[in-house]
């Protein structure tokens, strides 16, 4: 068993609550004793000390099972309730010989532990019956109609305290649950995060690899010099991507759209694509995201298209980033095959869902523009002028 100093303050106070109203039980019926003790002789007060005390401990499982299943439970456990029962119907006969102020004192040293272990029933019809039927009670043990009026009260007073208690133990019990989903969903958020800048930093990254690769390989066919001259980028390219995958893995990693559209451009012209940039009127705030788009666009023009040319515009709060790179032929490359504009590489693909997602938050969308005849392909971002959300 862990010390009081080793628990957690959820624990401290779901201890302290359980202990209290445990506590309930066993004092609450000796209330009544200092009211009857000068007119009932040492026999009648030892009778009332017991049935006090043996009502106590026949409504301790009674409100452990009521606790325990707190807010679910919605009836009477007969299972738990059956040993409160027999202590009342065994007062009830034991008190029938004792004075009036003794029989009332009896009465309602069996009405407190019942009505403190049944106040937990989430059930509004069975709470007011419990109340009548405790009254009810007083009024059958002690012969006194007048009996009712300090059961009911006493009764509805109990009643209050340990409803209000089991609240407070819920509140911090789901506090307690609200807590470690958070956490979860920090940590989930965080492998999300992870994986989209690792999607659009070393997807961009390894494009553009492949790509001068390619070229350096074609100028050595040749016995171009300039074949050298690539494999150093090709190189330089290789060192970018480690020092960024380092940066993702501590969570540094800066996103600057110059230093975006910087690389687009020289991307692109490395791959023979004529490149337009008419993007200077960005708003500051939505540079960040602007950045994300333009990388995920590079990065899929580069790999799904047949692009000649790249037109990146802002106009009326969009993003426009068009290319001619739409193939109508079908195939592997087409509209619809696994890397066209319909197939799981386009706008449906990870990438641009990815970028949808981390949009909307903010206030953003994306949408896709395609003509097969014209050969044409846009991806369009509305940030609106407001700036994110």
């Amino acid at each position: 068993m862990r010390r009081w100093s080793e628990l957690t303050q959820v624990e401290r106070v779901r201890i302290y609550t359980r202990q209290s109203l445990y506590a309930i039980l066993w004092l609450g019926p000796l209330v009544a004793l200092p009211g009857v003790a000068p007119d009932t002789d040492r026999p009648g007060l030892l009778l009332l000390a017991g049935v006090g005390l043996a009502a106590g401990l026949a409504a301790i499982p009674l409100l452990k099972r009521v606790m325990d299943d707190h807010p679910d439970v919605t009836r009477v456990p007969w299972d738990a309730a059956w040993p409160l029962v027999a202590v009342a119907v065994a007062a009830a006969a034991l008190l029938s010989r004792q004075p009036v102020e003794a029989r009332v004192a009896g009465a309602i040293m069996v009405v407190v532990p019942a009505a403190a272990a049944l106040t937990g029933i989430r059930n509004r019809a069975l709470g007011a019956a419990v109340v009548v039927v405790l009254a009810g009670y007083a009024v059958a043990v002690s012969w006194r109609p007048s009996a009712a009026i300090p059961a009911l009260a006493i009764t509805l007073f109990y009643m209050f305290t340990m409803r209000l208690s089991l609240w407070v133990l819920q509140v911090v019990a789901e506090l307690d649950r609200a807590r470690d989903t958070d956490a979860r969903l920090a940590v989930a958020e965080e492998r999300l995060r992870f994986s989209r800048d690792v999607h659009d930093v070393m997807g961009r990254r390894l494009s553009t690899i492949a790509v001068q690769s390619e070229l350096a390989a074609t100028l050595a066919e040749r016995g171009d010099p300039r074949a050298g001259e690539q494999m150093l980028a090709v190189r330089g390219e290789a060192h970018d991507a480690l020092r960024e995958a380092r940066e993702l893995a501590r969570g540094y990693r800066p996103t600057d759209l110059d230093h975006e559209l910087e690389g687009a451009r020289s991307l692109l012209r490395s791959a023979g694509i004529e490149v337009e940039l008419a993007v200077d009127d960005v708003p500051p705030a939505w540079h960040e995201p602007a950045a994300w788009v333009i990388r995920e666009a590079v990065t899929n023009v580069l790999r799904h298209s047949t692009a000649s040319w790249v037109r990146l515009t802002w106009q009326e709060e969009r993003l426009v980033i068009e290319n001619d790179g739409v193939s109508g032929a079908p195939g592997p490359d087409g509209p619809d095959g696994p890397d066209g504009p319909d197939g799981p590489g386009g706008p449906d693909g990870t990438g641009l869902r990815g970028l949808r997602e981390r949009l909307e938050p903010l206030g953003g969308g994306l949408t896709v523009e395609h003509d097969d005849a014209a050969g044409r392909f846009a991806l369009c971002a509305r940030l609106p002028a407001g700036g994110p959300a």
